[in-house]
């Protein structure tokens, strides 16, 4: 077992398939994240195909002061351990195995949070990739497939058995989806039982939720997933929490820079066309709540260049501040 440097109480910006690419996790980054994960890499997928290879020289990508855990799925033990072996590079601190994922497209496939039905083939994953990874091995885990298969105490023990190094547990089942709430319980059930670090993930959408967290359940880090969208500030609220000082609020003005600076990150990384359309849905996020934010996503969504953001956003400001 590789040794992993993950500190203490530290809060974890959490993977999110079309969410946590480079530019925003290094948004995440600058704001005090103390660590990031990429999407998801499909391991066959790279293996096979010479245009997921071309994707993940792009999923790969990180800033000089992140860091950052590279994930990887699939359910294929020979196929995760060759694509370990590969995909290992000093830039990352971890390779995260994702046993989580409850998209029906992941999970068609047996992968995903799939994986937690057949825990004698995710042993055999397991072993693979902490055979062939030169980086310490993590893995990202829900409670169980539903509410009748609930496994995270056998499958989090299984992992430590494999020799992996860290367990992050997202305290839902497969069925719940993002529905519900999350068991935390069940976050402090594990660290209670495991001798690595278990990392708590769910319904942390605030420094409260997170410092909460931590004293309900004993975990040793916490992860944010859906509360980091659209809030890069909620990891500079977290590095002053731990200063003693409350968090500050943000303004509008604040919002629209974030998300200039966001899009105009995008595009120089992913070009006009890609950009632009994968930045609708985080301009909703950053303006969630501000008056008008509803006429001004309709707008958004019809933008067809860096320009046209730019411009929509300068007079939705200038709508707010009148």
């Amino acid at each position: 077992m590789h040794s992993l440097q993950i500190e203490k109480n530290s809060l974890i910006l959490a993977p999110m398939a079309g969410v946590t690419d480079m530019v925003y996790r290094r948004l995440c980054t600058q704001m005090g994240a103390q660590a990031t994960v990429t999407e998801m890499v499909s391991a066959k997928g790279y293996l096979l195909t010479p245009r997921e290879r071309e994707d993940v020289i792009q999923l790969r990508q990180t800033s000089p002061d992140e860091r950052c855990a590279l994930q990887i799925f699939g359910s294929d033990a020979d196929c995760m351990g060759r694509a370990a072996e590969r995909l290992c590079e000093s830039r990352f601190f971890a390779l995260d195995v994702n046993m989580g994922c409850p998209a029906p497209k992941i999970v068609s496939g047996g992968d995903g949070s799939a994986m937690l039905k057949d825990l004698k083939n995710a042993e055999r994953v397991l072993t693979e990739v902490v055979k062939h990874s030169t980086l310490p091995v993590t893995v990202k885990m829900r409670l169980g497939w539903d509410a009748r298969s609930v496994c995270f105490l056998d499958a989090g023990k299984m992992a430590q058995d494999c020799g992996v190094s860290a367990v992050t547990l997202h305290a839902r089942t497969r069925q719940q989806m993002y529905a519900g709430h999350a068991d935390w319980d069940a976050i402090g059930e594990l660290a209670s039982r495991l001798a690595i670090p278990v990392i708590g993930n769910g319904d942390v959408e605030s420094v409260a939720d997170a410092q909460r967290m931590l004293r309900q359940t004993g975990c040793h880090a916490v992860m944010v997933g859906r509360g980091a969208m659209g809030n890069p500030w909620l990891f500079r609220d977290w590095a002053r929490a731990r200063q003693g000082l409350e968090p500050l609020p943000v303004t509008p003005r604040e919002r629209v820079d974030m998300a200039l600076e966001h899009a105009r990150q995008l595009v120089a990384h992913k070009g006009d066309y890609i950009g632009v359309r994968e930045m609708r849905k985080h301009m909703a996020w950053y303006l969630k709540g501000l008056r008008g934010a509803a006429q001004a996503r309709l707008r958004f969504n019809t933008a067809e260049s860096l320009a046209q953001m730019e411009d929509i956003l300068e007079e939705y400001l200038r709508q707010l501040e009148r």
